[in-house]
């Protein structure tokens, strides 16, 4: 990466990749996740995703496919049916997405299509239970932009371990999402010395540009 970089360089033709982090039916859809079957459909999390985060996202997507960019997604999922693969903290807490569970695809507003790449991570952190960073080097990546869910905890350890490993991070603020606004606006916060956080009106604009 030459020094002369900044983290809101314009994206690289053929060097940028779009990640969507856990984007999927179980976390996203009221309901589905078995420890909030009660789930409001009208709280904070799922209004925010519904109105906002989903719709910039879809955006974000087309504009990468336009454009040429390696599209990623990740999502929680054991790489075993009774989930022994798991790291220890999704253990105790505990987070467990069997292998075979559809609750564990991702939405259908965002559903993968040929070409595209879909990581299953069995820890929060994407860089430590997948090799996105070996996937990340082989497609030459430089631009990494970062999208997705929770803002402050799975999105907030890509965006850092992204930046420690030497690349370009963007993060689309309006296309994350977390339990709170106060949460939300926190994780930026704390991200701004990791990544360029812009919106997703200015990435779209970039991830047009590969194209031109």
């Amino acid at each position: 990466m030459p020094t002369s970089a900044s983290r809101d360089s314009a994206f690289l033709p053929g060097r940028t990749s779009i990640l969507f982090v856990d984007m999927q039916k179980i976390w996203t859809v009221p309901g589905r996740d078995p420890a909030h079957p009660d789930a409001d459909p009208n709280s904070y999390f799922y209004k925010r995703n519904r109105e906002r985060v989903v719709p910039n996202q879809q955006r974000l997507l087309a504009a990468a496919r336009a454009g040429g960019a390696n599209v990623l997604h990740t999502i929680i999922r054991s790489l075993t049916k009774d989930g022994r693969d798991r790291s220890l903290d999704h253990k105790l807490t505990p987070i467990h997405i069997a292998v075979d569970d559809p609750n564990g695809d991702v939405i259908d507003e965002l559903q993968p299509i040929d070409n595209e790449i879909v990581l299953p991570k069995s820890s929060s952190g994407v860089f430590n239970s997948t090799n996105i960073d070996y996937v990340l080097r082989n497609l030459d990546t430089c631009n990494l932009v970062i999208a997705g869910q929770l803002t402050d905890q799975c999105v907030d350890m890509a965006v850092r371990d992204g930046a420690d490993r030497g690349y370009l991070v963007t993060l689309a603020q309006d296309a994350c999402s977390t339990y709170s606004e106060e949460r939300h606006r926190a994780a930026l916060s704390a991200m701004g010395g990791y990544c360029w956080v812009s919106d997703t009106d200015e990435v779209v604009r970039r991830l047009n540009g590969l194209s031109a």
